[in-house]
């Protein structure tokens, strides 16, 4: 019996303990290749909250996958020694406090040189994410899948960190590499006519809607692998998506990808030197027959799948 078993593996979607994909939940890193880690914090938010009950939901959604990518054709599962972590001990008063305990965990995990996939959680979790991915890499190329720019200075006067900041910080504190930064998908009303600007001004390459459109994801994937030279971290905001395909989000934006466009882009990044990856803002409150779920949990599989290739 293999030690995923014991945890029901083998048993029907309905059945058993909801892991994610139904690994073995467990803190020993030894041997260990990919760890999935959950960040049940949403008080980062500027809208709806909900997202800390992501990562239990996108568990419970993954457990419809099961095991081989027929697309990338590859079992990850049997490249890879993979387990479920569990959950930060999210503070879900205090943001600060969160962050560095964010950070310390996914050193922890990093300094067992076991790559991270982790699930939101609302984005202000990337900052701590990205600080403790630096640390061990050096600055980063990041490829940021969102309908937001997220690289506002503040969104609530006086303080300084909310899900919609966490890029101005990363950019400004040097942890991600002079050029090699692209966003992907953005779209919607902003607060300002120089958002986009602002954005660009600090070291952003904004690949708006309309352009990924034009361009099409072979065109964006090829500018991708052009540029990124780095050790690669993805970040990708459900919202990134349509809301006709994920719903349940906090902050939704009409005329956004498709389901099957981000399953593409993520997919795109076979060749990259990738190191680490999260997935953020499910909001299972605001979904519909957890389709939102669904994909979260589909575009993580996607992602251990590129791994596995490597």
């Amino acid at each position: 019996m293999n030690s995923n078993s014991a945890f029901g593996a083998d048993l029907q979607p309905f059945m058993g303990i909801p892991s994610f994909m139904r690994l073995p939940v467990t803190r020993d890193l030894n041997g260990i290749d990919v760890a999935i880690l959950g960040v049940p914090f949403d008080s980062g938010t500027s809208y709806r909250t909900g997202t800390r009950f992501g990562p239990r939901k996108i568990r419970e959604a993954s457990l419809m996958i099961w095991g081989h990518n027929s697309t990338l054709n590859v079992t990850p599962l049997k490249k890879l020694k993979v387990v479920d972590y569990g959950d930060v001990s999210v503070i879900p008063t205090s943001i600060e406090h969160t962050m560095d305990r964010i950070a310390r965990t996914v050193s922890e995990i990093l300094d067992m040189n076991v790559t991270v996939i982790t699930l939101g959680g609302d984005h202000s979790i990337a900052l701590p994410l990205l600080r403790a991915h630096a640390n061990k890499f050096g600055p980063l190329s990041v490829v940021h899948i969102d309908a937001h720019i997220d690289t506002w200075e503040a969104e609530f006067e006086e303080v300084p960190f909310s899900h919609g900041t966490s890029f101005r910080h990363a950019l400004k504190e040097g942890l991600i590499r002079g050029g090699e930064y692209i966003q992907i998908g953005i779209r919607g009303p902003v607060s300002g006519e120089n958002d986009y600007a602002d954005a660009k001004s600090l070291g952003a390459r904004t690949i708006t809607i309309h352009e990924a459109l034009e361009k099409g994801i072979p065109g964006i994937l090829k500018e991708v692998h052009e540029r990124l030279k780095g050790p690669v971290y993805v970040t990708l905001d459900i919202d990134s998506a349509d809301p006709a395909y994920a719903p349940g989000t906090g902050t939704p934006e009409v005329g956004g990808l498709s389901s099957y466009q981000l399953l593409q882009l993520v997919r795109g990044g076979h060749g990259l030197n990738l190191i680490g990856f999260d997935l953020v803002e499910v909001s299972p409150p605001f979904d519909h027959g957890d389709i939102t779920a669904v994909l979260a949990s589909n575009i993580a599989f996607e992602y251990l799948s590129l791994l596995a290739m490597k």
